[in-house]
């Protein structure tokens, strides 16, 4: 089951540091370009994935080709990709030992979810960092 509780999505904002973001778009118009502008913002280390823009600087940041191309373990995976694409993230993320996933609004997809949890993968679905961090700051749940 997905972390729900406020307390427990407030702990993962605060206990990762470093987030690859698949869907990284380089439109300033798409909600992923805007929420890796506020993730770099907060002070997060962004690796952002996208295989059309692999090799360019988005943000400041190199774009990697897939998630296996980033060259750290990341704490967190943000996905801005269509559900359909959530079980072959999962076994990406289940392969680089990735502990967290999150996924966007209206990014759902049951059974890769339950893979992603089955393999101890943390999983935040249906939700934006960019909207629940300031939301928590503002419950003072979060130190970020």
């Amino acid at each position: 089951m997905p972390l729900t509780r406020d307390s427990d999505i407030a702990r993962i904002l605060d206990e990762t540091r470093t987030i690859a973001l698949l869907g990284a778009s380089n439109k300033p118009q798409r909600p992923s370009h805007r929420v890796m502008q506020f993730l770099l913002d907060q002070g997060y280390q962004v690796y952002p994935v996208n295989p059309g823009l692999a090799g360019q600087d988005l943000l400041g940041c190199r774009v990697f080709a897939d998630l296996e191309d980033v060259p750290v373990r990341v704490d967190m995976v943000d996905v801005f990709r269509q559900s359909q694409f959530l079980p072959q993230i999962v076994s990406s993320a289940i392969e680089a030992g990735i502990g967290v996933l999150w996924t966007q609004l209206g990014v759902v997809h049951e059974e890769a979810i339950a893979a992603a949890e089955a393999a101890g993968i943390t999983v935040v679905a249906d939700r934006c960092p960019a909207i629940e961090l300031p939301r928590l700051q503002r419950l003072g749940l979060t130190s970020n």
